[in-house]
């Protein structure tokens, strides 16, 4: 097994979740490789899934998607050694005004391991009651017009498998719920 030592590593950029990274590693056969990256701050996703078996949907603008989009609560992991169970229960407050009894970690997994280092960390959330309006999160700027819709799980995978859900992130959730619960 070859050992892919970084010789160099360098900032190019410094953002606000992630940093764009070069590095120049050892490549087998004794050559070298630089290769751009982004260091992310990593992430997490919440499957609110009610007691009729649907699953609550937020409905999002993205700006480097350009659409709005169907995705699931999620959220970066901006809080430093914050548990990415409690950051998932965060996000799901703040953007879906719900608590959970219970977060079932459903996995983690790389976005996308050719360009970034991000890991989302998965979650089912269950026994799910509002959050107090009183102390609901106040959404600004691509969340203040979130749209949150229950859907039928069937019915949400369907629409993945059909292109009416288009974020992969939500789509792996969903596949991974529908796992999860044909598991029990």
């Amino acid at each position: 097994m070859h050992d892919y030592r970084v010789l160099d590593s360098e900032i190019i950029h410094r953002g606000w979740a992630y940093d764009l990274t070069a590095e120049t590693v050892a490549m087998p056969g004794g050559g070298t490789a630089r290769r751009e990256f982004l260091v992310h701050l990593g992430a997490v996703v919440a499957v609110p899934l009610d007691e009729q078996g649907r699953v609550g949907l937020i409905r999002q603008y993205r700006v480097p998607a350009k659409e709005h989009l169907w995705e699931l609560p999620a959220g970066i992991r901006d809080v430093a050694d914050e548990d990415p169970a409690d950051c998932a229960r965060r996000e799901l407050a703040e953007e879906a005004d719900l608590q959970a009894a219970e977060m079932v970690k459903l996995g983690e997994f790389y976005t996308s391991p050719g360009i970034s280092n991000e890991v989302i960390h998965y979650f089912l959330a269950t026994g799910l009651t509002p959050v107090a309006e009183a102390e609901r999160h106040e959404r600004t700027d691509e969340e203040t017009h979130i749209e949150f819709v229950w859907w039928d799980l069937d019915k949400a995978l369907a629409a993945v498998a059909d292109g009416e859900i288009r974020n992969g992130v939500c789509a792996l959730a969903l596949t991974l719920t529908r796992l999860h619960l044909d598991r029990r």
